[in-house]
This record gives structure tokens, sequence and C-alpha cells, in this order.
């Protein structure tokens, strides 16, 4: 079979222009059905999403059906009987001429607020699940906005790696022009070639960093749409100005949920100690009754039972819930103490990073693409060697990655630093 020559059209030519305009399609199909999300749009679906923070909710509830329990009143007692009952009486047979019908009702009358005590601790139960809840999503949060920084940093490099790419192809094309003129070897064309290997190993690692950074954030979500499908958007810059180490801490000590919790648990212990001493109390129990005693018709009687309490008086259960107080006084001093670690810890990478972050900016990526420039302007002329050229391409691509990974660390500070207040205080 003879190939047609360059300009002759054959019949097999309109179906090679289809196949070339249907690959051209797809690319353009999949890139318009790709939905790319924000990171508060990313955080909504997340918060409604998540099955762990779902089944985290679920305390919550449960906690609240408690405080039904906790606040119910005593079942009062129904007592019915019948007694002298005579089934061996003689003919004429009468069983049920002495019979005694008795029946009695009665209440325990719970003194000194037990029950409101009780609806208290309850109450003050369903406060540290509502905390602990916002303190597990504080957590979850984190490990999120940690992959869609992740997921921001793998575009950037991935750009970045493409824009590398690029460049060297155009510098291959004219070096190769150089060859054709006989201005350069061919061993250093061939060096050249071989250095593009690089490149296209940048690329290939930066595309699987994106896709597996994209799978952790859909795992988190719990989406199954196709990676290829999925893409999330945002700056991907730093501020130069965070706020200053005081206020942050003062809002970490208003918005930290652990905290919260910590100072709730102090609460719900002077609670359940006034409780303890509550039901060291002696609570009556009343009862009346109505029966029925030949020769007399019907009577009815009322009671009151009152136990004494004269050997158990709650008193090892006050003791505990006393001992329980201070324990969780001191459980708050140490939250405290971690918070303002935490935040310290924070502040100080972020502002490391910021930091180095002004000084690549200002200087080292403007030296590092000036020197590649000038080597590459003084490589075709004749005025520099390869080696120079190379270590200075190197040292532009290392510069600018590092770069980039230095505003995926300030990204994850800024993460850090939202985590360590409790509430999103760094964009």
């Amino acid at each position: 079979m003879r190939l047609p020559k360059h300009g002759h059209t054959t019949a097999a030519s309109p179906w090679r222009w289809s196949r070339v305009i249907l690959f051209a399609v797809i690319p353009a199909q999949s890139l318009r059905a790709q939905q790319s999300y924000t990171w508060e749009q990313i955080r909504d679906k997340f918060e409604a999403t998540n099955p762990t923070l779902s089944a985290a909710r679920t305390n919550i509830d449960e906690s609240r059906a408690g405080e039904i329990t906790a606040y119910l009143r005593p079942n009062p007692d129904l007592t019915l009987s019948v007694d002298q009952i005579d089934p061996f009486t003689p003919s004429p047979y009468r069983p049920f001429t002495n019979t005694l019908p008795f029946g009695s009702l009665s209440y325990l009358h719970e003194r000194q607020h037990k029950r409101e005590l009780r609806r208290d601790a309850a109450r003050k139960s369903t406060d540290i699940a509502e905390s602990t809840y916002a303190d597990q999503q504080r957590t979850l949060l984190f490990n999120l906005r940690n992959a869609f920084v992740q997921t921001l940093q793998a575009k950037a490099v991935l750009q970045n790696t493409r824009e590398n790419l690029d460049y060297w192809d155009k510098s291959l094309s004219l070096n190769r022009d150089r060859f054709q003129a006989g201005d350069l070897a061919e061993v250093d064309l061939n060096r050249l070639a071989l250095q593009r290997v690089q490149f296209e190993s940048d690329y290939q690692n930066a595309l699987v960093s994106l896709r597996t950074s994209k799978i952790q954030v859909l795992m988190l979500l719990n989406d199954r749409t196709p990676v290829d499908q999925f893409d999330v958007t945002g700056p991907y810059e730093f501020s130069e100005r965070p706020l200053p180490l005081d206020e942050f801490r003062t809002i970490a000590l208003e918005a930290r949920p652990d905290l919260k919790v910590a100072m709730q648990n102090v609460e719900l212990a002077q609670t359940n100690h006034q409780l303890a001493v509550s039901n060291g109390s002696t609570d009556p129990t009343f009862g009346i009754d109505v029966a029925r005693n030949p020769p007399i018709s019907a009577y009815f009687g009322f009671s009151v039972t009152i136990p004494l309490r004269i050997n158990d008086r709650n008193q090892g259960e006050k003791a505990r819930t006393q001992i329980d107080i201070g324990r969780n006084e001191k459980l708050r001093e140490a939250a405290r103490a971690q918070v303002f670690s935490d935040v310290d810890s924070a502040y100080v990478t972020l502002v490391s990073s910021v930091n180095l972050l002004q000084a690549y900016r200002n200087s080292y990526l403007k030296l590092a693409t000036d020197v590649r420039d000038k080597l590459s302007f003084s490589y075709r002329n004749g005025g520099a060697s390869l080696l120079d050229y190379l270590d200075a391409e190197k040292s532009y691509r290392d510069t600018r990655l590092a770069y980039l990974n230095l505003i995926g660390s300030y990204l994850t500070a800024a993460a850090q630093m939202n985590m360590a207040v409790g509430r999103e205080v760094m964009p």
C-alpha cells in the first residue's frame, strides 16, 4: 500500500480530519463538564455530607433526649388487692361474703429541687455535646483545608512545570536553529534534548500530585464524582500583614470549642455536686388507700412514709463530686494553656513563612529569572558555557518551585492558625 504524497487528497482525508475534530472536541466537552468549587462551597458541602460529622451530630440529639428523661416526675404507685376469699365455705356457697377489697395510691415527693437539678445537669451535658461536636468539626475542617491547599499547590506546581516545559521547548527550537546553522555542536544539542526528560518528569509528577490531592478532598466530601470532573479554585497567595498575636489570643479564648468544653465541665461538676447534696435529703412518700372491712361498708386512709437517713446521707457522692470540681478546674487551666501554646506556635510559623515569602518575591525570584535569561542569551551568542546555562536553568526551577511550596506552607500555617483560634480568621 502506497502512502499519498503531501498535497494530494485522498478519500481517507475527510475521515482523518473528522477524527482530529472529534479528539479536539472531547477534551473541550470534558472541560465544560468539570465543576470548580471555592473554599466556601467545599466547606458547606463538607458540613452537609461528611459521614463522620453526621454521626457526631447524633450525639447532640441523644443528649437532648436525655434531658427529657432527667426532667420526668416520679411515677405514682397503684396497689389493688382482694383478701379473705373463702372458697371452702359450706353450703350455702358464698366465697365472697367476707371479702376485703383494698386499693392504695402513693407518690414520692422529691424535695430540694432534685428534678430541676437533674434537668440542669442534662442541659449542661447537651452544651458539652455541642461544644465537643464543634471541636471535632474544627479538626476535620483543618484536614479538609489542608487537602484544599494541597490541591491549589499542586495546580500551581503543575502550571509552573508546564511553563518550564514550554520554555525549554522554545529554547530547544532556537538551539536546533543554531545547530542547523553550524553554530552549535551536536553533542551540546543532545545534552539539551536530554535535559527535557527532567521537565517531563516534573510535569508528570505534578499531574499525579494534583489527582491525589483531589481524591483526598473527594474522600472527605464523601463524593463519588470522577476526578476529571472535579476541581477547586481559590487565591494562591499570601498576606503580608497578619493580625497581632494578642488579637489571635483573644479570639481563641472566646472561640476555642475545646476550651468551652473544659469550662462547661466545671459547671457540670458544680451542678452534679448540688444534685448530690440534694439527693442526700429525705423524700417523703404520700399515700391514700380505700378499702372495705365488714361490718364497715367502706373506708379510706392517708399515709406518709419518711425514710430515716441515719446511715446513708449520700456522703460518698458528695465527696466525689466535690473532688471532681477541683479536677475539672485543673483541666480547664490546662486547656487554657494549650490554647496559648497552639496560637503562639501557629503565629511563629505564619510569620516565618511571610518573611521567607517576602524575600523570595522581592529578591530571589527576580534574581533567578534575571540570571537565567542573561545566561540563556549569552549561551545562544557563545558567551557562556553549556554547564553555566544548565546550572542557571536548574537554579531558576528550584527557586520558583521553592516559592510555590512556600505559599503552600503559608496557607497551611494560616489553616493551622484558624484551627488554633477556633474559627476562620485567615483567608
